[in-house]
């Protein structure tokens, strides 16, 4: 039988933790998106690394089950009002479609997505909880047409189980997918002809992303090649945040944390952990004694839930921009 404080939070839980697969604020449908401002809206490809276990040539691609190792995959995207499939996108959603994939069986696969960011920078992004492999997808072609980057645009889509129930099980996946992050990082660090790695992660994988981190960090070759480390409501426990960052020595300075004290999925997040806050929703001081720069959007938006700004509102957007620019 649940308890009763489960019953009486279940309400919440699903308002809260939902915002984690979706953006909050739809673009205007008054709003004619800019198709050619950004490398991704002239050539809609997605480049993949992913640890979930495939289902086939058609959607969903990729489920929520774990695979037999790491799998490297083009995606083909349509931008929103770009075509049928992108304009009935646009209509439903606001957003980006996934029209297909090419998956190349290869025995490297991190080594083949290497190969295909060669002479260009990389925007990496590691999504969060509650992300199926297509909505992911589209937040990372959203982002990078929004940020007008000029680089390759990459995911790293580890196996959530794409339900508002599975958090226990998401972020074990998460932690499951460490060995896999590692492989891609070290790979595209490997290739002299790769530029800088930006690396974007949201909620639940920026836990991914830290954990994977501390695992590199007696590997200078792999620091050296990232540029900047953006954590978007980050989904971990502030100790273990403060222990982490710590132990990461100059890569700090370059690590750029969007928080909200007031971001009520992370608020949930924090009950489920026996109260302890979560750095996305930790106190500005904190997290500065750490050397990292702190982006505060208290006040931005209208969103309810607030956990997904820095897709929905062109102000946050800008700060994952900025710390681009620094990083360069």
């Amino acid at each position: 039988m649940l308890s009763r404080r489960f019953v009486l939070l279940t309400p919440f839980m699903s308002l809260a933790l939902a915002a984690c697969a979706q953006t909050e604020a739809a673009v205007s449908p008054f709003e004619e998106p800019r198709r050619d401002a950004s490398a991704i809206g002239r050539e809609p490809e997605l480049l993949v690394a992913t640890t979930r276990k495939t289902v086939g040539n058609r959607s969903p691609f990729f489920g929520s089950e774990r695979g037999s190792g790491l799998t490297f995959a083009e995606v083909r995207l349509s931008p929103p009002g770009r075509g049928i499939v992108g304009q009935v996108a646009s209509t439903v959603s606001g957003d980006w479609a996934v029209l297909g994939l090419d998956r190349t069986t290869t025995t490297a696969p991190a080594q083949a997505l290497a190969e295909a960011s060669t002479g260009r920078d990389v925007l990496l992004y590691v999504h969060g909880f509650n992300e199926s492999f297509e909505s992911a997808a589209q937040s990372a072609g959203q982002l990078s047409h929004a940020l007008e980057f000029q680089g390759r645009t990459a995911m790293f889509t580890w196996p959530s189980g794409n339900s508002l129930w599975g958090y226990g099980y998401d972020r074990e996946s998460a932690l499951w997918s460490r060995d896999g992050l590692a492989q891609t990082l070290r790979a595209l660090a490997a290739n002299p002809a790769v530029g800088r790695v930006h690396i974007v992660a949201h909620s639940m994988g920026s836990f991914l992303t830290l954990e994977t981190l501390r695992e590199l960090r007696d590997s200078p070759e792999v620091f050296a090649r990232l540029g900047a480390v953006v954590l978007a409501s980050p989904d971990i426990d502030i100790d273990a945040f403060e222990q982490i960052v710590t132990r990461l020595g100059p890569l700090a300075k370059r690590m750029t944390v969007i928080i909200d004290p007031g971001d009520r999925a992370l608020a949930v997040s924090a009950r489920l952990a026996g109260g302890v806050a979560r750095a996305g929703a930790a106190e500005r001081s904190r997290l500065e004694a750490l050397g990292v720069r702190v982006a505060d959007t208290s006040g931005r938006g209208w969103s309810v839930l607030r956990h997904s700004l820095f897709l929905s509102n062109s102000g946050v957007t800008q700060v994952v921009a900025r710390a681009f620019e620094r990083a360069n």
